[in-house]
């Protein structure tokens, strides 16, 4: 299992996230962001493919899909918060 990411680590990762339009949920324990694309399949293609590495890492999005939006929210669930994971998958779903 992860753990929670905390101190140092947790502000400055959150920061470099909240640049590439990441949001941290209130309650701290989740962070959400909506990607758009020009046509759903243009967005499906996206998810199909961040699926895959999600798999991969054995770490599953929280994610919905409206035509050519896909809203995504991350957390680790096992560990009850913001994990390496979460950073990881959201740095990759950013590229």
């Amino acid at each position: 299992m992860s753990k929670l990411l905390e101190g140092t680590d947790r502000t400055e990762a959150l920061e470099e996230l909240s640049e590439a339009g990441w949001t941290v949920e209130e309650s701290g324990n989740a962070m959400t962001r909506q990607f758009k694309f020009k046509t759903f399949p243009e967005a499906l293609g996206w998810m199909v493919h961040m699926g895959v590495i999600a798999e991969k890492m054995n770490h599953h999005p929280e994610w919905s899909n409206v035509y050519n939006r896909v809203d995504v929210r991350l957390t680790t669930h096992d560990a009850g918060g913001l994990t390496s994971l979460d950073l990881e998958l959201a740095r990759k779903m950013s590229q």
